[in-house]
């Protein structure tokens, strides 16, 4: 986790410098500001996960960096500093993860670091799963231009892909698309929900309901919603037929 420390006295930063060394790891001191608008511009250089942050600072005070850092993207968690306990109200109100009056004692530092650290892991696993979402709304369509215009395509409604010299194909429920990128991306982007059965051809693992030989006696995939059949190289037919298999 890495720590700003943020006081206009240096004796101050010193003595926190040093408690923070004599905590040690999971925690690491990566820089020292010396007022409110100096924090702002550290913690966008270091990537600060938190702020040791002294209220009463000449120039842009502690409520107020706090603040300022409270809108951006991914703030970090800001535990206040003070020798004087009648901020305490207004520093919760500005969302501190907690209040430490000085002197500093070891053990109360401690404590407020975990509490931060708690509330960061939290942070963390909400930031995690909104981009879970984000990239599964992104992977149930495809853009496509039609007509001079832009058509998402739902993946669901995609059959296969088949790929001819530069250009990719889609058959999907609605017909067939040519796209601009290649047949590897969709396999990277989309992963299980599309299968490899050639290396010119990706078929929707939904739609894929078995394996048939054709008059040449090379196996073909079935696939529901088409009468076309796709020929499957020898190199993936041990994988398509496990994955018919359940395995």
């Amino acid at each position: 986790m890495k720590i700003l420390i943020v006081d206009d006295e240096p004796l101050a930063r010193a003595l926190l410098r040093s408690l923070m060394d004599e905590i040690g790891a999971p925690y690491e001191v990566v820089g020292e500001a010396e007022n409110g608008a100096d924090a702002l511009q550290k913690c966008a250089s270091t990537g600060a996960d938190l702020v040791l942050m002294d209220i009463s600072m000449p120039g842009m005070d502690g409520l107020t960096a706090a603040a300022r850092l409270a809108e951006s993207k991914t703030p970090p968690a800001v535990i206040f500093t003070t020798a004087y306990s009648d901020h305490a109200l207004e520093a919760f109100e500005g969302s501190a993860v907690d209040y430490l009056l000085k002197p500093i004692r070891l053990a109360r530092l401690r404590k407020a670091l975990e509490k931060a650290h708690a509330i960061n892991r939290v942070q963390i696993q909400v930031i995690e799963q909104a981009r879970k979402k984000e990239q599964a709304a992104a992977n149930s369509y495809i853009c496509a231009n039609i007509r001079g215009g832009i058509q998402r395509i739902p993946t669901a409604e995609i059959i296969y892909f088949i790929a001819d010299q530069k250009y990719v194909s889609a058959y999907y429920q609605g017909g067939e698309v040519l796209l601009e990128e290649p047949l590897c991306s969709f396999e990277e982007r989309f992963g299980e929900q599309f299968i490899r059965i050639h290396r010119n051809a990706l078929v929707s693992s939904r739609h894929l309901i078995g394996i048939e030989k054709n008059r040449d006696g090379q196996a073909v995939a079935k696939l529901h919603g088409t009468h076309q059949r796709l020929q499957i190289s020898r190199r993936h037919l041990p994988r398509v037929r496990q994955w018919l298999k359940g395995g």
